[in-house]
C-alpha cells in the first residue's frame, strides 16, 4: 500500500505541471539582446512581456520576450507588441527593473483535437478561458491558409490575445506558445481516435472561402505532428 501511495503522489506532478504557470518578475540585465530576468519563467520557450513604468504613474507593454535557459536568460522577440491602430508604436527599449509577466494571457488557450469527443473531455477537464476552434477556422478562410502552422497561429493569437496553443498528436498533448513558436509542456495521452477529423475538430462542414471551400482531404495526425 505505501509504494502504490508513493507512485500516485509522484505522479501528480506530471499532470499538475502540463501548463506552466504564468511568472511576475523583472529585467536583472540587458545586453542587446540578451536579457536576464531576476528569476527564471516557469518552462524554456515561454514567451512574456515587458511593462515599463513612465511617469504620472503610465505603464505599457514594450516588448517581447522568451526564455532560452533555465537560469532566466531570455532573448527579445522581433515581434509585434500588442498593437492599437489609433495608437502610436512604443519604441521605449528594454530596461534594468523593467517588469516582466512570463506566460502572458496563459489562461487562454486554442485547443486543436482530432474530434468533438477529445475536445469536450479536455475542455471539461481544465479550467481554462477556451478558444473554440471555430473562430481559428473562420480565420484560416478568411486569410486563405490551407493548414494551422507556427506563422497563422502566431498571427491569430496576437490578433485574439491567446497564450497557448493545446494540440492534440497521436498518443501525446503538446502546449505550443505561439509567440515564440516553442513548446512549453508535452505528456502522453490516450483513448484517442484513430483517425481525426481533417484539419482538426470544427462545427463547420466546409467553409465558402479558401481551401475550405471544397472537401479538405488529408491525415489530421500529419498535420498536428509537425509541430
Amino acid at each position: 500500500m505505501p509504494k502504490v501511495a508513493l507512485l500516485f503522489l509522484l505522479s501528480l506532478p506530471l499532470v499538475a505541471g502540463f501548463f506552466p504557470s504564468s511568472v511576475h518578475t523583472s529585467i536583472k540585465s540587458v545586453e542587446g539582446k540578451s536579457i536576464k530576468l531576476s528569476s527564471p519563467l516557469s518552462a524554456n520557450g515561454m514567451s512574456g512581456v515587458v511593462i515599463h513604468a513612465y511617469e504620472n504613474g503610465l505603464t505599457a507593454i514594450t516588448s517581447r520576450i522568451a526564455q532560452t535557459s533555465s537560469d532566466g536568460s531570455t532573448m527579445l522577440i522581433d515581434a509585434d507588441i500588442i498593437h492599437h491602430d489609433k495608437l502610436p508604436t512604443i519604441k521605449t527599449p528594454v530596461r534594468k527593473g523593467d517588469k516582466v509577466i512570463g506566460g502572458y494571457l496563459y489562461s487562454n488557450v486554442l485547443l486543436l483535437a482530432p474530434d468533438a469527443d477529445t475536445y469536450a473531455r479536455i475542455v471539461k477537464a481544465n479550467h481554462k478561458t477556451w478558444i473554440h476552434p471555430d473562430t481559428y477556422a473562420l480565420y484560416l478562410a478568411v486569410e486563405g491558409d490551407d493548414k494551422p502552422t507556427r506563422e497563422n497561429l502566431s498571427a491569430f493569437a496576437k490578433k485574439f490575445q491567446i497564450g497557448l496553443i493545446y494540440i492534440v498528436r497521436k498518443d501525446a498533448a503538446i502546449l505550443l506558445d505561439p509567440i515564440s513558436g516553442k513548446i512549453v509542456s508535452q505528456k502522453s495521452m490516450s483513448n484517442l481516435p484513430s483517425k481525426g477529423q481533417f484539419p482538426f475538430y470544427m462545427r463547420y462542414g466546409k467553409l465558402e472561402s479558401g481551401w475550405f471551400g471544397s472537401e479538405a482531404k488529408g491525415n489530421y495526425y500529419n498535420v498536428m505532428g509537425a509541430f
